[in-house]
């Protein structure tokens, strides 16, 4: 699996631009397209403390960006950039037509990358798959 994602960089390069695009859309895209509303965002499991939606989605792209990219520099300008990136996009909430700026999604946005990034380290210290 990991061959397969650091011998196709292009699929984590296009989900990067698909999360951004759906990001900074004004309202929901998918809400759009599956109730004809783009004020109704669809949620895939109730959220708790934090925003779950934005939690999978940013372990999803953390998880397949840690599979892409394998060499130490790599990963560590992908931990840079993941965590700027859900800062960064969740404050741009502030400007963004029918979107708002919500704690709960900046810290589900966070939560998901530092997950994948501990079970990394986890994976790394303890040689699971070695």
């Amino acid at each position: 699996m990991i061959k397969f994602f650091s011998n196709n960089k292009i699929i984590f390069y296009f989900l990067n631009f698909s999360l951004i695009f759906l990001y900074l859309f004004p309202g929901s895209l998918i809400g759009q397209i599956i109730y004809n509303n783009k004020k109704i965002q669809p949620q895939i499991t109730p959220d708790f403390i934090i925003s779950s939606n934005h939690f999978y989605i940013f372990f999803l792209i953390s998880l397949i960006g840690f599979l892409t990219f394998i060499k130490l520099n790599q990963i560590k300008h992908l931990m840079i950039y993941l965590i700027t990136l859900s800062i960064i996009l969740e404050f741009l909430h502030l400007f963004v037509p029918e979107r708002s700026f919500q704690w709960s999604d900046l810290f589900g946005n966070l939560i998901g990358v530092i997950v994948v990034i501990l079970i990394k380290n986890l994976i790394n210290k303890y040689g699971v798959f070695k």
